[in-house]
């Protein structure tokens, strides 16, 4: 296993295949939702399986897929919220409205930190003993903040403490291990929601941010990637995410977030081995 975390070189295979599209889409559909960190493991499977990290560019791209996964999944909340935003009664209406205003605020900080952060998330953040450290340390946080904080309530509509602290938190997102759904499911949690109601929040504040950051990247993307490869790739993704998203929904209703806690935690040590190993 350290063996395949040795630095790249010639051998790395550069080829990208419909097939290898495919399970890097799996990978981000897969780990953009459950709270472990779709950036870490876009740039360590590639490591594991000596396959050419594709760039950041690529990654965002296949975020293309979780927000055709997000649109599947809470198509029926954003019809209503924009149906009762224009047509609904006076209470409906001006509930709408507020959450329209809660969703733009939050996703501001995100929004302004991945344009001012853009390069350095490209260059600077993508060292493996960083990454290992936001998997333990976000991790424990997420675990700590669901496992000691009061059940919460389920409520769909945040507040603007709620809002912006989830918007806030996302920002961290940017670097890598940290995990955008997990730091922002901590952030609902400490601001007292449910499990299933900091997940929710979390998702529906995915949308925007999802949407802007695939807009800003896509004129970026590698001109030498075939259409078809990065349709495979983006389709595996919106396929895993939904399913992904509708289980994790699930699970946290009988369930917190130990597993995900003990899965990060077992990764960060094997990436701490292999920088520290002769």
């Amino acid at each position: 296993m350290l063996a395949l975390l040795a630095p790249a070189s010639a051998a790395a295979d550069s080829v990208l295949t419909p097939a290898r599209a495919a399970v890097l889409g799996a990978v981000q559909g897969l780990t953009e939702f459950l709270p472990i960190s779709s950036s870490a493991h876009l740039y360590v499977i590639p490591k594991l399986l000596h396959w050419t990290y594709e760039g950041v560019a690529f990654d965002v791209a296949l975020h293309g897929g979780t927000l055709v996964a997000l649109l599947l999944a809470f198509w029926r909340d954003w019809w209503g919220l924009a149906r009762d935003a224009v047509a609904g009664n006076a209470v409906a209406r001006a509930g709408a409205r507020r959450m329209w205003l809660w969703l733009a605020a939050a996703t501001v900080p995100g929004a302004v930190a991945g344009k001012l952060l853009e390069q350095a998330a490209e260059d600077r953040l993508r060292s493996l003993p960083l990454q290992a450290v936001m998997l333990l340390v976000f991790g424990a946080l997420l675990w700590a903040a669901d496992r000691f904080l009061p059940t919460g309530r389920d409520d769909s509509k945040p507040g603007w403490g709620t809002a912006l602290g989830m918007g806030c938190a996302q920002a961290l997102a940017l670097v890598p291990g940290v995990s955008r759904s997990g730091i922002t499911i901590t952030a609902g949690r400490m601001s007292g929601l449910s499990r299933v109601a900091a997940a929710r929040l979390s998702f529906l504040l995915a949308t925007p941010i999802t949407l802007g950051a695939v807009l800003l990247k896509l004129r970026h993307l590698p001109h030498d990637v075939p259409p078809g490869t990065l349709a495979v790739g983006v389709v595996s993704s919106a396929v895993v995410g939904v399913v992904a998203i509708r289980g994790l929904l699930r699970w946290l209703q009988h369930a917190g977030f130990g597993v995900f806690f003990a899965y990060r935690a077992a990764l960060a040590l094997i990436l701490f081995a292999a920088v520290l190993r002769p």
